[in-house]
């Protein structure tokens, strides 16, 4: 019959130190939540706005005190410009493109359903 005691040692047993962080390491999450809005504006493509919203959003309130330290432009500013990346893409909505003699461009004919 085997035995219940335990055979570890405690004094051989060595606890778990996080290693130190690199100040070399990119802050990836910064860099997307600032490039994302910039993808949005540029294609005029709202899912990427959105996505863009979320993201920096997330990004800063999940912001540490060292990212705030170390960070270039506030976490509050890549918000800000994902939502401007949002108004740019629905701006169309509310304010139609022009056409190019000065009256607003046609409605588009239905195609006819076959």
């Amino acid at each position: 019959m085997s035995s219940k005691k335990d055979m570890r040692r405690a004094d051989l047993a060595i606890p778990y130190v996080d290693p130190p962080k690199s100040s070399s390491d990119a802050d990836i999450s910064s860099t997307m939540s600032s490039t994302m809005p910039m993808a949005a504006m540029f294609t005029r493509n709202r899912m990427i706005g959105w996505v863009s919203f979320v993201f920096s959003l997330q990004t800063w309130l999940g912001e540490s005190p060292d990212q705030k330290k170390n960070a270039a432009t506030p976490a509050y500013m890549s918000v800000f410009m994902s939502l401007m990346a949002l108004v740019v893409t629905y701006f169309p909505l509310f304010m139609p493109p022009q056409a190019p003699g000065g009256r607003a461009a046609p409605a588009p004919t239905p195609l006819p359903s076959a």
